[in-house]
């Protein structure tokens, strides 16, 4: 079943300054996990296969003068 009750907006204010940006990023911070760094190794180009492109994606790109040019 789905929660139809609406949830009360945080409080937004449209006049402050970079003190009270600044000071509402602290208040985040706590909430936001920092995943453990891993270190990942070099992968051998020989393990790299199967990569698939699909031909509508493909062309797309070759049109892109960034990409296909």
């Amino acid at each position: 079943m789905t929660n139809l009750k609406p949830c009360a907006p945080a409080p937004a204010d449209l006049e402050g300054d970079l003190a009270s940006l600044r000071g509402d990023c602290a208040r985040m911070a706590p909430h936001w996990a920092v995943p453990d760094r891993i270190a990942s190794l070099p992968v051998s180009p020989s393990l790299i296969h199967g990569v698939t492109v699909p031909s509508k994606s493909a062309r797309l790109l070759d049109a892109m003068s960034d990409y296909g040019d």
